[in-house]
């Protein structure tokens, strides 16, 4: 499966922890990284030590460092403080995130699964570039939104709060297969601290649990949204979806990012709609040999 990712990696742990599944999954073949938001490329440095402990030369190339038109919410990648403790590459092709993309995908006319788990300004960018782009996917999967199931009340969630209007391109774009993991189903995907430490030991783990640590200096539980999201592209039980049409909320300043879905037969967007948390968490340590 020939996969591209585009990732937040250093803000929230469980970048870190989908890439560390990716690398060491067999039949994941990733052509390539993207970094998005705040300090791309001290994400790209991250994601390149990760890339390093694997043993895996991956292409990574540092984006869109602002949001279309939003304000920055994260302009800082607080993991980077455990790059001093593992080997990566300090240098990467500076404004060539977008183009790099685009000739992948190009490449290998529909083979490219796309998995995005961060703001989606770089695939905003994307598809404003070349529109044809969507359409020579394979599949567009990604970790954003939430969807109303048990969620009481409205939730903003992250990646779509931090840059709203690129959400809305990219819901607008009509790939042949686009599916959204939301908080509905991640929220279930939990971790205590002390169980994290005890089953991240393995050499790919290890530099995950120590950008985690970072991490567990505020909060004692890890949500595995992004693993989630890139597990489901290659285990299709992991996860059920409705089928249906979603729009980003745009006109309230207070609510912009909201994800408003409404399910129609035909539609073109699938919501994960329940998660298998025990099938999950399988799948991601016998991958990762934890």
């Amino acid at each position: 499966m020939k996969v591209l990712l585009d990732t937040d990696i250093g803000s929230d742990i469980d970048d870190a922890i989908c890439l560390a599944y990716l690398l060491a999954k067999p039949e994941c073949e990733l052509l390539g990284i993207t970094t998005v938001t705040g300090e791309p490329e001290r994400r790209a440095m991250l994601a390149s030590a990760l890339c390093k402990a694997a043993g895996r030369e991956v292409p990574i190339f540092p984006g869109a460092p602002q949001p279309l038109l939003a304000p920055m919410r994260q302009p800082h990648a607080p993991q980077a403080a455990a790059l001093e403790r593992w080997p990566h590459e300090r240098s990467f092709p500076v404004g060539r995130a977008i183009g790099f993309l685009r000739d992948v995908i190009r490449s290998h006319p529909g083979e490219v699964t796309l998995l995005t788990i961060g703001p989606l300004t770089n695939i905003a960018l994307l598809f404003t570039l070349d529109p044809e782009i969507p359409h020579l996917l394979r599949a567009l999967y990604m970790m954003i939104g939430s969807f109303g199931r048990n969620d009481a009340g409205v939730r903003l969630e992250w990646n779509a709060l931090n840059d709203p209007h690129a959400a809305a391109v990219v819901y607008n774009a009509r790939p042949p297969l686009h599916r959204s993991v939301g908080l509905d189903v991640t929220l279930q995907v939990r971790m205590d601290a002390a169980e994290v430490r005890r089953r991240f030991q393995t050499p790919l783990l290890r530099p995950v649990l120590d950008m985690a640590e970072v991490w567990f200096q505020e909060r004692p539980e890890i949500v595995f949204h992004d693993p989630l999201a890139a597990a489901t592209i290659f285990d299709e039980r992991i996860c059920t979806y409705e089928r249906g049409i979603v729009e980003v909320e745009l006109a309230s300043p207070r609510l912009a990012g909201l994800t408003h879905f409404t399910p129609q037969a035909g539609g073109p967007h699938e919501v994960a709609a329940t998660v298998d948390p025990d099938r999950f968490f399988e799948e991601y340590f016998a991958v990762t040999g934890s």
